[in-house]
């Protein structure tokens, strides 16, 4: 893998962590706003776990990388 791509990599776990931290402030938020939109905690929720999944694979991709490159 070229540096370039490592870079880019980076840059996408950048994007991710960024839309998880947002994600878990408005669930966050949500829960302080409950009985409030308690509709909307299922689908809030999923797209919270799925973010954080999608973030911790980046994560592992990225430190096997750095791993094989030395």
């Amino acid at each position: 893998m070229s540096a370039d791509d490592l870079e880019a990599l980076k840059v996408e776990l950048k994007k991710l962590s960024s839309k998880a931290l947002q994600l878990k402030m408005d669930l966050h938020d949500l829960s302080e706003e409950l009985p409030q939109n308690w509709e909307s905690i299922p689908e809030l929720a999923r797209r919270t776990h799925e973010a954080f999944r999608a973030l911790e694979s980046k994560r592992a991709e990225l430190k096997a990388l750095e791993c094989a490159s030395g």
